[in-house]
């Protein structure tokens, strides 16, 4: 099955009128590439299926099969060879297959349609490049939304976007995006206790403004190792008695898994980017094996923040 069917195949499957979960659930499908022409078809096919399970009257299959022979007709590159975004196209495409608008129409949709795209080509050039298939797609289909419930009063669900697609996207823009936010790193050992405790201290102190920072472990005990609360002190002035030991299981979503050097397998957690620091555990050990092990973790936390910063 090739790319346009899958999505096809999803848009006839999902009920939600929400067209940011739409795109989202349909960027999430391992067939959809971080850039492509894919896109020319999925934007304008995510807000058809929002329309639909709003409870517009139209088939969908029809309209995603005449989106289909649309969409093909854009080839690739178009924002920049062509000065439009194939995003803006299909939504374009898409409003026009449901006002059954053509090259002769005279009438007010005709004008609508020429009016919602140039909204969102609008709020697309003012950010500018690289492209990023992703972002157009948000911005395209925030303007879709609200042009939608001004003109038409067909109040589809709005949302603020936090995109999930950063580490893909070797031409991020980052906080350049309206929809960037701060990756999400967990540091990951047995018993968060003691190496990844310090490690989620050290990355809050150097690394907070590219990271959110959370630490857990497999299991878990009754309170942090006071080696590290005191060494921690000592070295940074960094109070860490707050912290305690937490489980995987209560992590959030996360970007980024750092073990820290356990010698067991951890249970797979779904992430962008994984790495392991192979570090001794210095608990039990003497002030100098800690010390030596703090350093190494503030040396890899500044590697780590320069390598996504």
């Amino acid at each position: 099955m090739d790319k346009i069917q899958r999505i096809k195949q999803e848009c006839l499957l999902l009920q939600t009128n929400n067209p940011f979960i739409i795109l989202n659930h349909l960027f999430s499908l391992q067939c959809v590439s971080m850039h492509g022409p894919e896109h020319h078809f999925l934007d304008g096919a995510a807000l058809l299926t929002a329309l639909h399970n709003h409870g517009c009257s139209f088939s969908l299959q029809q309209a995603l099969d005449e989106l289909e022979k649309r969409s093909s007709l854009m080839p690739g590159g178009t924002c920049g060879k062509w000065g439009i975004c194939g995003s803006v196209s299909s939504l374009g495409a898409a409003l026009s297959i449901l006002h059954e608008t053509g090259p002769l129409s005279s009438n007010l949709y005709y004008k609508q349609h020429m009016h919602l795209t140039s909204k969102a080509l609008l709020s697309i050039s003012e950010i500018g490049g690289p492209r990023c298939c992703k972002r157009n797609a948000y911005l395209s289909m925030k303007t879709a939304v609200s042009f939608i419930k001004e003109f038409w009063q067909i109040e589809l669900p709005d949302e603020s976007i936090s995109c999930n697609f950063s580490l893909k996207n070797t031409q991020c823009i980052k906080t350049k995006c309206p929809f960037h936010r701060k990756l999400r790193v967990a540091f990951v050992c047995v018993h968060n206790s003691c190496r990844s405790q310090m490690a989620e201290a050290l990355c809050r102190k150097f690394a907070s403004d590219v990271f959110d920072v959370y630490s857990a472990g497999t299991e878990t005990k009754p309170q942090i190792n006071q080696d590290a609360v005191r060494l921690i002190k000592e070295k940074y002035g960094l109070d860490m008695s707050h912290q305690y030991s937490k489980l995987i299981s209560d992590l959030p979503e996360i970007d980024l898994i750092i073990t820290m050097g356990c010698n067991v397998q951890c249970p797979v957690l779904p992430c962008q980017f994984k790495e392991d620091w192979g570090l001794e555990d210095p608990s039990d050990q003497s002030d100098e094996v800690f010390l030596k092990i703090i350093s190494e973790i503030e040396k890899k936390v500044h590697q780590l923040k320069e390598r996504f910063q």
